[in-house]
């Protein structure tokens, strides 16, 4: 019997024993197609991302100091999921979710799944029965840093609890990874900083939780608050940085810069003029833009307020670009969606 055989019968077992899919060549299907994404809002960051979105089926980190955006890019997630027929859960250990500012960011807040866990282990546990039912196509966790073991709940404050919640983090996601992927469900797990003591050289900040997140992750996202947006003299709101120090669906390392606008959250219509004027979809000639000849605003702002009015146009602009750097590759329609849960 020749070695093809063999393994074509190796192949036939494996599948009976643990159902279709457990192995399969790689060349059988395209593993980027195959993906699925879910849209952040940020037309700049979907394009860092490479595949246009956060991966589904795949774990996720999103870090940062504070208000820097974290909870609001992953509102945004959920938003774009449910926007696309999909369910949501939302895990909140931090007990701080405004549900007036997840509305504004187009969160259906009616239909999403809250949680406010305990402890660590609740939390994780009620991720994990959540991803067993194969129902959903996001789970936010907001924070890890949240996630207190009950040991240290029930112990008293000055109790030594060394490696606790690493270990505790470590379990959960050797556990989860597999139902994760199965499921095609995206988690997306947010992340505090802290600071190692006694750094003298690099970077001293460190993300609590231990290291089982980093290595379990497949795309790690470090987004920070790098300049105010002023009218006149009034902060309206922030311009953001993130950098994708891990990805492992397309090349790492890319940065996106975008508008969180307060109250409103991601400007949409900022993402796509700054992609549009740097593709030459837009034309900008001194501080005005312009579309297909014609002039939509003097100055960002105002371009962006006629975006915001114009829906049509707006998203005429983003299908362009989307087309350009082939961003669709990695979506699903809905009805697939549907069909791969039940």
């Amino acid at each position: 019997m020749d070695r093809e055989k063999i393994i074509e019968n190796t192949v036939s077992q494996i599948e009976r024993q643990y159902g279709g899919g457990a192995i399969m060549r790689l060349g059988e299907k395209s593993l980027l197609s195959d993906i699925g994404c879910i849209s952040t809002n940020s037309l700049e960051l979907d394009i860092a991302l490479g595949i246009g979105g956060i991966p589904r089926g795949r774990v996720t980190e999103i870090f940062g100091p504070e208000a820097s955006g974290k909870t609001t890019l992953a509102l945004h997630i959920i938003a774009n999921a449910q926007k696309e027929g999909g369910i949501a859960a939302f895990i909140d250990a931090e007990h701080a979710l405004d549900p007036g500012y997840a509305r504004n960011v187009g969160v259906n807040i009616e239909e999403l799944l809250l949680s406010q866990p305990d402890n660590g282990e609740q939390a994780l546990e009620i991720c994990e029965i959540l991803l067993k039912s194969g129902a959903l196509d996001v789970i936010v966790i907001d924070s890890v840093a949240a996630l207190v073991p009950k040991a240290e709940l029930d112990g008293e404050i000055g109790d030594s609890h060394v490696g606790l919640q690493a270990r505790l983090m470590s379990q959960a996601l050797r556990k989860i990874t597999g139902t994760v992927s199965k499921t095609r469900t995206s988690v997306v797990f947010i992340n505090q900083l802290r600071e190692k003591i006694g750094v003298m050289f690099g970077n001293p900040e460190v993300t609590p939780g231990g290291r089982a997140l980093k290595f379990y992750s497949s795309v790690r996202i470090d987004i920070r608050r790098i300049d105010s947006i002023k009218s006149g003299t009034e902060a309206i709101g922030n311009r953001v940085r993130a950098k994708i120090v891990k990805n492992k669906v397309a090349p790492p390392f890319k940065t996106a810069e975008f508008d969180i606008m307060y109250g409103k959250g991601i400007s949409k219509e900022g993402s796509i003029i700054d992609v549009g004027a740097e593709l030459g979809i837009l034309e900008r000639s001194g501080s005005w833009y312009s579309y297909k000849n014609e002039r939509i605003g003097q100055g960002r702002e105002n371009a962006k307020m006629f975006l915001a009015q114009n829906t049509k146009v707006m998203d005429e602009i983003e299908e362009k670009v989307k087309n350009m750097l082939n961003l669709n590759i990695g979506k699903r329609d809905k009805k697939d969606s549907k069909e791969e849960k039940k």
